[in-house]
């Protein structure tokens, strides 16, 4: 919800008396400064430019993300800007290679297919028949005989391939009702399958690898078309493929038909042996206040199914941004200013979570954490995340915000504290003030979020310009507030039966995938 209007009209009244007693001719003359430079020389398509067309995604371990962290390092440099590498951890080190996935029989055609991250490669093309589950659970056990030296295919039959939002625009309300529950009934007997015979979808990855299988193929469809989440492989030794809906689901149907379908797969990449993990990470020491500490959040790994753009090259480039014009038009920055690019996020918050529990020092005197990271559109919305004071800062911060800016974030306080989802959860778990600045969704959960289509052409530069003027903006104010700012806690309400409990702090996982 929105802040009350009487209420937020009395708090904003006195921000501005305040804010305008603080140094009202330094903030008005900095904010101008970003203004006029973000809407007329920004630097933001080309490092977009050299990060995700040049070095690509950052899969963490793999040679892309110690390319991208170079990158960062001499940005910072040319900027004068300190930074910083931390190594925390260890994780296997793998690269993508080239993919060529054919079905040879009945017919020959190029499929599109992605082998999933750290799939193990062909050591020569494969071809083979491929199958399906038996549709009765009871015949599986009979059934793994036949997976010897097989293909299978492991995700379920959808009956459409139409997106939700054009079947409720086009469809009759019976077609609707019935396409959209088949879809329901077809996921739930997949589900129902797996728990009959005692096997998630990555056990049975594995144990049909076991088996004999030769590969394994699968279709996480996001919901639109041609977009299909790419993920990691579940096998070891033989490689594991997502193919997008429309051929995964013609492979389905000739292989329910017994065509004997034969597809070819030469897919190839690099086991590397073990990288480091590591965040990277850029200061701006304070002039007044340099052991107090504003932080610039944003996750700075990927999945590889393509650049990396909105999750999260778009919070990577506008932290950045943000830290360059900092450093140009802010040279008495009271508070140290650290830009941190967390590693192995999209593996649970591993860089945000060691930052955490490796520099207590520094969580100790953070003023705040601003974080980013859910794709191109503008800020619209932030939570209090459980800070019971949170509204009265950011009343006054958000006054000071020029309003073309300020004029599409809704507020929620106090919130609930967040414990996981992306790195803000990391600081809030540790009693941080930290907030998730949520953008305008630009189709992101269903076309962008972890797909094949996240790429440089989805982002919307004048979305993520008003961001840099809004977050260079909020950095300003909570360096220059005069102490730090209020972390009391709300008492959490009855959740399900029980009190909520705030977040803990977790520990990070420094050997990913070295088992």
């Amino acid at each position: 919800m929105s802040l009350k209007n009487h209420f937020q009209t009395t708090i904003l009244v006195c921000a501005t008396a305040f804010v305008t007693a603080q140094t009202p001719d330094a903030q008005q003359k900095f904010i101008e400064n970003i203004q006029q430079e973000v809407y007329t020389s920004t630097h933001l398509e080309q490092m977009a430019f050299e990060l995700l067309d040049g070095i690509g995604p950052r899969l963490v371990g793999s040679p892309q993300m110690e390319k991208a962290n170079d990158w960062v390092m001499a940005k910072f440099k040319e900027w004068g800007v300190r930074g910083e590498r931390h190594n925390y951890g260890q994780w296997r080190a793998w690269e993508r290679g080239t993919s060529s996935v054919t079905m040879t029989y009945p017919r020959v055609l190029s499929l599109n297919a992605t082998q999933l991250a750290w799939s193990p490669a062909t050591k020569k093309p494969v071809e083979a028949e491929v199958i399906i589950l038996p549709k009765n659970a009871n015949d599986f056990e009979a059934w793994t005989n036949q997976v010897k030296g097989k293909i299978v295919l492991l995700s379920p039959y959808l009956p459409s391939g139409r997106p939700d939002y054009q079947l409720k625009e086009f469809a009759t309300p019976e077609t609707y009702e019935r396409l959209t529950n088949e879809a329901k009934e077809a996921k739930k007997r997949h589900d129902d399958y797996l728990k009959a015979i005692g096997y998630n979808q990555a056990q049975l990855a594995e144990f049909l690898e076991s088996k004999g299988a030769v590969g394994i193929a699968i279709s996480n469809w996001s919901g639109i078309m041609g977009a299909n989440r790419i993920f990691d492989a579940k096998t070891k030794k033989i490689p594991m493929i997502d193919i997008e809906f429309e051929n995964y689901s013609m492979l389905y149907r000739l292989a329910s038909n017994n065509k004997k379908t034969k597809i070819k797969l030469d897919v190839q990449s690099k086991d590397l042996g073990v990288a480091k993990t590591f965040n990277t990470l850029g200061y701006i020491e304070g002039k007044e206040k340099p052991q107090e500490y504003v932080i610039l959040s944003a996750h700075f790994d990927s999945w590889d199914g393509a650049q990396g753009a909105t999750d999260n090259g778009t919070g990577v480039i506008t932290m950045m941004e943000v830290a360059r014009l900092i450093k140009k038009y802010y040279p008495n920055n009271k508070r140290t200013i650290i830009v941190g690019l967390w590693g192995s996020e999209e593996q649970g918050l591993n860089g945000s979570r060691a930052f955490v529990k490796d520099h207590p020092e520094i969580v100790k005197n953070t003023q705040i954490v601003f974080n980013q990271d859910n794709g191109t559109g503008r800020v619209v919305n932030i939570s209090g995340q459980g800070f019971v004071n949170a509204y009265e800062y950011w009343s006054r911060w958000l006054n000071a915000v020029p309003k073309e800016v300020s004029k599409h974030i809704e507020t929620n306080f106090p919130g609930m504290p967040s414990g996981g989802g992306s790195d803000h959860s990391s600081f809030v778990s540790a009693g941080v003030p930290a907030f998730m600045l949520s953008s305008l969704n630009w189709g992101y959960f269903g076309y962008t979020w972890h797909t094949n289509k996240d790429t440089y052409d989805k982002i919307v530069f004048d979305e993520v310009r008003n961001n840099v003027v809004l977050i260079a903006s909020l950095a300003y104010l909570a360096s220059e507030e005069e102490g730090l700012i209020d972390r009391e806690k709300r008492v959490l309400p009855v959740v399900d039966g029980k009190v909520a409990t705030w977040p803990e702090v977790k520990e990070p996982n420094r050997k990913g995938r070295l088992d």
